[in-house]
């Protein structure tokens, strides 16, 4: 069995047995503000030891406010995420080069003013979306392929808001196709489905950049309404929910000490693997998510 992943924050791990399954969902929930965006770069920037390569940040927002990602990395780590630029024609030449290839992060949806519901839309604007997503998805198996065949085995997926049903989320529908068809595919199909007319003139490279998939970790940063710890763990999953398919659960709530209201995190699932369910406070420094 490949190597846990490390999450570079030691407590965390010894509650999760070590760490989290290599190529497994992990999903961490909680309100907006609670931390799950420290401790998504903990987890991508702790592959440049553990990996040697760190993990990649992958975007969702869709009202144009991005999640600060290269501000937290830059004060946390002295980390300049290099971004890929949306929008820019895929060239298969480009990829077989690291510097062409290698990028830390993609802000996917970066327009303002996007609703992130199906419902929200009138039919022709949902029309003129979905040529708009594949569009996308086009470029989010471009940053994922360039990334993993130069020896990223770690990726973080945020800004994932809130919505009534899953079904009618179109960041859902876009993380289901991410997972399903690019994290969790052999290398040479996720190959074909970038070069797609190409690929035959470009299956000899595709051979000599073949990475195992299987090791490759997701942690999906879940934005909820809930706030409260308690609030969190009482929370019912719905069929269909990405929670009812994720390997490993990691809550992140508040909860009140006398007049003060403190954070706190609790593994809430991890299938496969021994686990403390206890619910462990911890603090936002300036190092990130320290739990004591």
């Amino acid at each position: 069995m490949p190597e846990r992943l490390q999450t570079g924050i030691p407590r965390l791990d010894a509650l999760l047995g070590g760490g989290l399954l290599p190529g497994k969902l992990t999903v961490v929930v909680g309100a907006t503000g609670i931390g799950k965006t420290q401790l998504g770069l903990q987890f991508a920037h702790y592959g440049t030891r553990q990996e040697g390569e760190p993990g990649v940040i992958f975007d969702m927002t869709s009202r144009g406010d991005a999640q600060n990602h290269a501000d937290y990395a830059d004060r946390l780590f002295a980390w300049p995420l290099r971004e890929r630029p949306v929008g820019e024609t895929i060239h298969p030449h480009l990829f077989w080069e690291r510097e062409t290839a290698r990028f830390d992060s993609m802000h996917i949806f970066n327009r303002a003013g996007r609703r992130v519901t199906i419902s929200d839309m009138e039919f022709d604007d949902w029309k003129a979306w979905k040529v708009d997503l594949a569009k996308k998805i086009n470029e989010a198996i471009a940053f994922f392929y360039g990334n993993f065949i130069h020896g990223v085995r770690r990726c973080v997926i945020d800004g994932v808001e809130p919505t009534e049903k899953p079904s009618d989320s179109f960041q859902f529908h876009m993380f289901e196709y991410i997972y399903h068809q690019i994290l969790r595919k052999e290398a040479d199909w996720v190959a074909r489905d970038l070069f797609r007319a190409q690929f035959r003139r470009n299956a000899e490279s595709v051979d000599r950049h073949m990475y195992p998939h299987e090791d490759v970790g997701c942690l999906l940063l879940y934005t909820c309404h809930e706030m409260m710890i308690d609030e969190l763990i009482e929370r019912r999953i719905e069929s269909g929910d990405v929670l009812s398919n994720a390997n490993t659960i990691i809550l992140m709530g508040k909860y009140r000490d006398g007049m003060t209201m403190k954070r706190a995190l609790c593994v809430a699932k991890h299938r496969g693997s021994p686990a403390d369910e206890s619910i462990v406070p911890y603090q936002i420094t300036n190092q990130g998510i320290v739990v004591p």
